[in-house]
């Protein structure tokens, strides 16, 4: 079994589940919910996922990325490739401030006859991965692929 301090909050693991189960089906093998969630727990070192899940219990939101990893997404509406440069707890449950940078620079500015462009952001996510500020068109300003 692996260290507590190592494991995900439940929405963490949950949305990981989700992922393996959407990787399987694509590669064709096709499970259920219940079914990916315990291969989730194996991963893990737990015997099945209600073992999982007492371990880690009602701990507080983990943030869905860590310093160091590499993360896609769209920022203000464009796609990018970057790494997490830090990430901190805010006050607000379940809310972390983190810096990204991008591969490439992203152009901040939708107008033809001018440009802005922004390397490295700092911005607010929850758990889910998004912020909750919207740009004119409601959509998140920053949405992580997780």
């Amino acid at each position: 079994m692996t260290g507590l301090s190592l494991l995900p909050a439940i929405e963490a693991l949950k949305a990981q589940a989700k992922r393996l189960r959407a990787a399987l089906d694509s590669d064709g093998t096709a499970i259920g919910h219940s079914r990916s969630l315990e291969l989730l727990a194996h991963q893990h070192g737990y015997k099945d996922w209600n073992t999982l899940h007492a371990a880690v219990g009602n701990r507080p939101l983990a943030c869905p990325v860590v310093p160091g990893q590499r993360v896609s997404g769209q920022y203000l509406g464009q796609s990018f490739d970057g790494e997490v440069l830090s990430v901190q707890n805010l006050v607000s449950p379940g809310r972390f401030r983190v810096t990204l940078l991008f591969d490439e620079p992203v152009d901040v500015v939708t107008f033809d006859s001018f440009s802005a462009f922004r390397k490295r952001v700092s911005c607010s996510i929850g758990t889910a991965g998004f912020t909750t500020e919207k740009t004119s068109n409601g959509q998140p300003q920053l949405r992580l692929d997780l």
